[in-house]
C-alpha cells in the first residue's frame, strides 16, 4: 500500500489576497486557479522544491479562516531563506534554536500559522537516534 500527502486545504477569507501573498511574498508555484463549478474556486498553490501544495478557494471548507496551524516547511538553509522571504515582505520571526534544530515561524493574512524548519544536521539526528 503506498500514500502520499499531496495537497492540503488552507481556510481563508479572500481568495486573491491569500494568492497573492502565497505567491509573492512565499514564492510558492501558482498550480491553477479555476472554478470547477459556479461558486467552488480552487486555486493549488505549490512551496519551490514540494511535492506537496496547499489549496485555497471557495467552496470547499467548512474550517474558519485562520484556524490551521503547525504547516512545516522544511528548508535546507533557514537563514536563507528567512533573508529571501523578509526581503519579499514576509513577517517572518527570528531563527530559534531548539535543540540543534532551528525554527521560524509566519502566518498568513487569515492568520493561518506556518512553521519553517531548517534541515537537521546529520550530527543532530544521528545524536536522537542513539
Amino acid at each position: 500500500m503506498q500514500m502520499r500527502l499531496e495537497v492540503v486545504q488552507v481556510p481563508v477569507s479572500d481568495v486573491d489576497t491569500a494568492k497573492a501573498f502565497y505567491t509573492e511574498k512565499l514564492g510558492f508555484v501558482l498550480d491553477h486557479d479555476v472554478e470547477h463549478i459556479p461558486g467552488m474556486r480552487v486555486v493549488q498553490l505549490t512551496p519551490p522544491g514540494s511535492a506537496a501544495s496547499v489549496v485555497i478557494g471557495t467552496g470547499m471548507t467548512s474550517m474558519v479562516p485562520g484556524s490551521l496551524e503547525g504547516l512545516q516547511l522544511v528548508v535546507p538553509d533557514i537563514s536563507e531563506v528567512r533573508a529571501e522571504l523578509v526581503r519579499r515582505g514576509a513577517d517572518v520571526s527570528e531563527v530559534q534554536d531548539l535543540g540543534g534544530v532551528l525554527f521560524a515561524y509566519f502566518s498568513d493574512p487569515d492568520g493561518n500559522r506556518w512553521v519553517m524548519q531548517g534541515q537537521t544536521p546529520p550530527a543532530v539526528r544521528d545524536a536522537h537516534a542513539s
